[in-house]
């Protein structure tokens, strides 16, 4: 194999990296301005391939969806940021297809599972809901079958990985329409976007040669997992915080933070506050959860800000003391601001701008994480050969 599909691979790896992580503050926006539902139906946005802009396309609109009156500056919002989650997924498809051309069962898993999706969300807008599904199960299950066979190491089955993953995603992104902001799924859709950013940016990473010279590295890697986790699930806590519309449960302004309503100890509800299924058919735009609930919510998010920040700046210092300065100053910055950021959002009053980059500084701190771990890779990634392969 020569080594201009690797620099294609390298290349597009890093691109697809940028788009996603631009499709994170996107994808931000959008929920944060209450733009969720502003397309009542999935993929098209009141029966157009864009959104409805003239006079006729509105009143047609109203009429056919009485209950969701159209709002113009909502709805291209909504529809641009399916337009960019449609273009990532092109492009993941040619990371995969690129990964697993030489073996070719792996490409025909890849390709099938690319005519499968394409084909579920055909019968999805036919009403044919069950087959829609059924494709769909099949369109994840291909590529990830593919990428646990594919005889390539790391960043190789990552690529393919990642189609898996964001053929999931498009799904979440259905069921955020389809449930009516139903918050265990918008949580996901938020888990999705993030899973789908740190495979493509630690794809980018292996490709680009980031690994260790020696072992000297190699026992810092199991700390950087747990912080990767702990990450992991800060972000689902601050998706379920969003999603319940909770941000703001503890006021803002003086008393918001550290204290809640003014109160150290403000009354809660964990109970409520952390059921995760309620059926169908309930509309969460806005919350259903009473004060009680949302304050709970809050005060989780709190704690658990407080693990990772404790956590997270005792293993950048760590990475620091080891040789890898860089890397533990990045995750130190990206800490630092994202803390500041998260008591801004209270204290301000949620700004959008705010809340928005939170949701960045999030993924750019997950982004330092993978660095550091892929730094401590011991053995160098034989995806990153010195010379190329034979044909």
């Amino acid at each position: 194999m020569s080594t201009r599909p690797l620099k294609i691979l390298r290349w597009l790896s890093l691109l697809a990296a940028l788009f996603a992580f631009g499709l994170v503050m996107f994808g931000a926006f959008v929920r944060l301005s209450n733009a969720g539902l502003s397309c009542p139906d999935w993929p098209t946005c009141y029966g157009q391939v864009t959104w409805p802009q003239h006079a006729q396309a509105v009143a047609h609109a109203d009429a056919a969806y009485p209950d969701r009156p159209y709002e113009a500056h909502k709805a291209w919002r909504e529809q641009v940021h399916r337009f960019l989650a449609g273009t990532l997924g092109v492009m993941v498809l040619a990371l995969a297809l690129l990964a697993s051309r030489r073996q070719r069962g792996a490409l025909l898993a890849v390709l099938v599972g690319a005519v499968f999706a394409a084909a579920g969300v055909a019968l999805y807008m036919r009403g044919e809901h069950q087959w829609s599904s059924l494709l769909a199960a099949c369109a994840i299950a291909l590529p990830l079958f593919a990428a646990i066979r594919l005889p390539r190491p790391g960043a190789w089955k990552i690529c393919v990985l990642a189609l898996a993953v964001i053929i999931f995603q498009a799904m979440l992104g259905m069921w955020t329409v389809t449930l009516l902001l139903k918050p265990i799924v918008v949580m996901g859709h938020l888990l999705g976007g993030m899973t789908t950013f740190a495979l493509l940016a630690y794809a980018a990473l292996r490709f680009a040669g980031v690994s260790a010279p020696d072992a000297s590295s190699a026992d810092l890697r199991r700390w950087v997992v747990i912080g990767l986790f702990l990450l992991l699930c800060q972000i689902a806590l601050g998706g379920w915080t969003s999603s319940n519309y909770a941000a703001l449960a503890c006021g803002y302004g003086p008393g918001s933070f550290p204290q809640c309503l003014n109160q150290w100890a403000p009354p809660t509800d964990f109970h409520q506050g952390f059921v995760l299924w309620r059926g169908v058919g309930v509309d969460y735009e806005g919350g259903v959860l009473d004060m009680a609930a949302r304050s709970a919510i809050q005060i989780a998010h709190r704690i658990g800000a407080l693990v990772v920040f404790c956590y997270l700046g005792w293993l950048a210092c760590k990475v620091a003391r080891r040789g890898l300065g860089r890397f533990g100053i990045a995750i130190a910055a990206a800490l630092v601001s994202q803390v500041l950021l998260g008591i801004s959002n209270v204290y301000f009053g949620l700004p959008l701008a705010v809340a928005t980059a939170h949701n960045g500084m999030a993924a750019l701190l997950l982004c330092a994480l993978l660095a550091a771990l892929a730094r401590t890779q011991v053995r160098p990634d034989s995806s990153v050969p010195t010379s190329p392969e034979p044909s």
